[in-house]
């Protein structure tokens, strides 16, 4: 088997310039991107491409993700690599996130109200996304729990919506202990690379 040569000329995918000054992208431009199109966040209108996770990132939200699929009740499921589409002209696409398993399986982004957990996993570009900005777009959302991973070393930050703010449950680097949004008692050790 041979790899087909590269075109030279050829030019990757990028957003519409025009567009992306003016702010209209939705939920549907989104939807449409063509396959070789990078990964994309929409925000109030524009896309912001989504940096390639490093290897101790993408083992975390797998680590985590096989931990919460083997655990999860049957009410639930866990997924990487999904948007949610907060608005029509907003979406957001955690590291992890658990929703309810009635939802049908070909869909590409889920709705706030079908999401009960939005995982992040902290990289040095994206401290202040999510740390600050996602939690506030998730709190307005209303879904109702939000977990921030802090890598080297992994610390789990876990945070519950009340009265529209997230407040910490709890945090650890050694063990998670959580009611919610189902009873969890996750050693940190089992999601570390």
């Amino acid at each position: 088997m041979s790899a087909e040569p590269i075109d030279p000329g050829a030019r990757s995918w990028s957003p519409d310039p025009l567009r992306q000054r003016l702010a209209n992208f939705t939920i549907e431009d989104v939807l449409a991107l063509p396959d070789d199109a990078p990964r994309v966040e929409l925000v109030d209108g524009v896309m912001v491409v989504v940096p390639s996770p490093s290897l101790g990132h993408q083992t975390i939200g797998n680590l985590l993700w096989a931990w919460l699929r083997q655990r999860c009740p049957d009410r639930l499921d866990v997924a990487t690599a999904v948007g949610v589409a907060v608005t029509p002209n907003r979406t957001c696409e955690p590291d992890v996130l658990l929703y309810s398993a009635e939802v049908s399986r070909t869909h590409h982004f889920l709705m706030p109200h079908e999401v009960m957990l939005v995982v992040e996993v902290v990289s040095p570009g994206t401290r202040r996304r999510d740390r600050l900005e996602k939690p506030a777009v998730y709190a307005e959302a209303g879904i109702p729990n939000l977990w921030r991973v802090e890598q080297d070393p992994v610390h789990v930050y876990a945070y519950t919506l009340t009265n529209g703010v997230y407040k910490e449950l709890a945090n650890s680097a050694d063990e998670l202990v959580l009611d919610e949004p189902f009873p969890i008692r996750l050693p940190i050790r089992e999601i570390t690379p």
